[in-house]
């Protein structure tokens, strides 16, 4: 593992990624690891949160996704279960190549419904601080309302931080555009990006989305829409580039810097969220 963002990149910026894997099941109903290890390398991002990763050793698989996929990319995981079974784990992965600080984990779990969580990881970009919260929010409304309310309660111990950029990301699972859930996270984090990512043939919910804290720190959002992507999982990845450093130096930044497209439109699309 690299003790720092990727030597490519300019300096001061990182790449944040989310990727729902589908458990490495494509659209071709084949289990295919090496196929979303694939993308995954294409997004050349310092720090990814995967959702629906699952160990579970079955006949034909590679026995553990988690370890597969870190070992294949040269990336450190962090792991998040959100179910934990004799036989192996299913849940949220956070792979990067930036030291790890600290780590949590985040129960989000409403009561008789799937199990849900959020890792939340502190991280070394090379003397800045960089906090990064990775999510798999739930199927019903009601879930998504108290998972949000779980995550900005955790948010608000940093709010008068002036030491961390903060990331939150993942699959929200909100397609309801003035649901309360999003219109709480636009409050607290500043508007996120967006943009269609499911399903991935052809895309039409914004359910994968970033979030960036100060909002001036969130330089380019990106859906990561190519013919393996939009083979390898029902979902596509969302990559965005981040400044990072003290909060404060961006107070007086300009305006977030989106890119506008379509993720159906291109082999390598952009998008903002124009709504």
């Amino acid at each position: 593992m690299s003790g720092g963002p990727s030597k490519g990149r300019s300096p001061g910026r990182i790449v944040v990624a989310s990727y729902n894997i589908h458990q490495c099941i494509g659209t071709d109903g084949i289990r295919d690891a090496r196929r979303i290890a694939e993308v995954i390398l294409a997004l050349d991002a310092d720090v990814i949160a995967l959702q629906e990763v699952d160990s579970w050793p079955g006949a034909g698989t590679e026995p553990v996704q988690m370890e597969f996929l870190a070992q294949t990319v040269g990336l450190h995981a962090i792991s998040g279960p959100t179910v934990e079974r004799q036989d192996g784990h299913y849940g949220n992965v956070l792979l990067t190549r930036l030291p790890v600080l600290d780590v949590r984990k985040l129960d989000l779990t409403v009561f008789r419904r799937e199990p849900r969580g959020a890792l939340d990881v502190h991280l070394d970009t090379g003397g800045a601080p960089l906090r990064v919260i990775a999510t798999h929010l739930g199927l019903l409304p009601s879930e998504r309302r108290y998972q949000v309310q779980r995550i900005l309660e955790t948010v608000a111990d940093d709010d008068g931080a002036v030491d961390a950029v903060t990331v939150l990301l993942g699959d929200i699972n909100e397609w309801f555009v003035m649901g309360r859930p999003l219109r709480w996270l636009h409050a607290r984090f500043g508007r996120g990006a967006g943009g269609p990512t499911y399903p991935s043939w052809l895309p039409m919910l914004s359910l994968d989305r970033v979030w960036v804290r100060p909002k001036t720190a969130l330089r380019r959002f990106r859906i990561h829409a190519t013919t393996v992507s939009r083979r390898a999982s029902d979902h596509l990845p969302v990559s965005a580039e981040v400044a990072v450093g003290p909060r404060r130096a961006f107070s007086g930044s300009g305006p977030t810097l989106m890119s506008s497209g379509s993720a159906a439109g291109g082999d390598d699309a952009e998008a903002g969220d124009g709504r």
